[in-house]
């Protein structure tokens, strides 16, 4: 990694400053890219924000600020956007602090903003030091997220479009799946999601082989299919269907034949179970059948108790004698054949045999 230290003036960052809204924010003399494609929009709040022009008025210093050298020889912000947005703004006149707007004060004020010295980082490197070098430098303050720091190493085309998609405001990803999806657009959660279906968990793979692509029209069209196809084999929407991982389960059973109706059917039993404590869990487990997505309600220490004295300390299985806590709680009758999780439907297995039994 080649670093070099150097000083600005705040004259000199907000020179020929441009805010093209989603098209980019651009200063320095039309040299600095304020806002690349991996970066997320402007989110300081207000008192955040009139921290910074405080510090720049009392001339106190400002965190050191991150840039990256292109090859044109032109920059591109790592980590400072928020700083270097809020200065930017404030000479631009979109805002005012105490009640001031900049260009309300006199002239000596005016110039002691201007000459203030920014200190910043010029650094290059490859892909691999600049992803450690993001996740170091952005540890404090409005720190990038994962999805955000694989966007600043495989930005290019690609990423453009994906962003396009998934990561602008009333995108068409959040128009199809805002009731099947957590997570934040400008943190790119949708994104993040998206890739992570399509790549079966290897998005840095995935956005390595893709970063020059002209466009992510594949991930677009898979992320259609996935929504899609949930609505198609669940048509009544239900509040737990959000943040289910979709995708995963799209990738293993979009070729099965589902009766829709049987499956709703199904779920409304499984909702009314009171042993089914993962009401979110219900929609992987009537397509995968593991019984691991319900969490289905363990026994109450009072119910191990008093199997454990009904059994007089004995396992069942081996018909050996055990202290309680060699002993783990089971369901005589399985709960999938009806049992419940009641004290005349619990014993105490022995360990091994109880994680015999449950196939571990």
């Amino acid at each position: 990694m080649k670093i070099e230290l150097t000083e600005i003036t705040v004259r000199e960052l907000a020179e020929g400053y441009k805010d093209n809204a989603e098209e980019g924010v651009f200063g320095y003399g039309g040299k600095l890219d304020i806002r690349p494609p991996y970066q997320r929009e402007f989110i300081y709040k207000d008192k955040k924000r009139d921290a910074v022009i405080d510090t720049v008025t009392k001339n106190y210093p400002l965190n050191v600020m991150y840039w990256a050298v292109r090859d044109d020889g032109n920059f591109e912000i790592i980590d400072g956007q928020q700083r270097t947005m809020s200065i930017c703004q404030y000479i631009n006149g979109d805002f005012a602090f105490m009640f001031k707007y900049f260009h309300n004060l006199q002239n000596d004020e005016k110039d002691k903003i201007l000459n203030y010295k920014l200190t910043i980082y010029l650094c290059s490197g490859t892909d691999s030091e600049k992803l450690d070098w993001f996740r170091i430098v952005n540890i404090a303050g409005e720190r990038l997220y994962e999805q955000e720091l694989r966007n600043a190493v495989y930005h290019g085309s690609w990423v453009s479009d994906a962003k396009r998609h998934f990561s602008k405001s009333n995108c068409p990803a959040y128009g199809l799946g805002k009731d099947y999806i957590s997570g934040a657009l400008d943190r790119q959660d949708y994104l993040e999601t998206a890739i992570n279906w399509l790549s079966k968990g290897n998005i840095q793979v995935y956005m390595a082989n893709h970063q020059h692509d002209p466009n992510a029209n594949e991930l677009w069209l898979y992320f259609q299919n996935v929504i899609n196809w949930v609505k198609v084999i669940f048509p009544k929407y239900r509040k737990e269907m959000k943040g289910v991982e979709w995708g995963f389960l799209y990738n293993e059973f979009k070729n099965e034949n589902f009766d829709s109706k049987k499956l709703e059917e199904e779920i409304t039993k499984l909702m009314e179970d009171e042993d089914v404590t993962s009401k979110k869990g219900i929609y992987p487990y009537v397509l995968t059948r593991k019984e691991k997505h319900l969490n289905i309600r363990a026994f109450s220490p009072n119910q191990k108790r008093e199997a454990y004295e009904r059994q007089k300390g004995i396992c069942p299985v081996c018909e050996e004698p055990f202290e309680i806590e060699d002993m783990e709680a089971d369901h005589i009758t399985p709960w999938h054949e009806g049992g419940k999780t009641t004290a005349e439907n619990c014993q105490l297995l022995c360990k091994n045999d109880n994680r015999i039994k449950s196939g571990i």
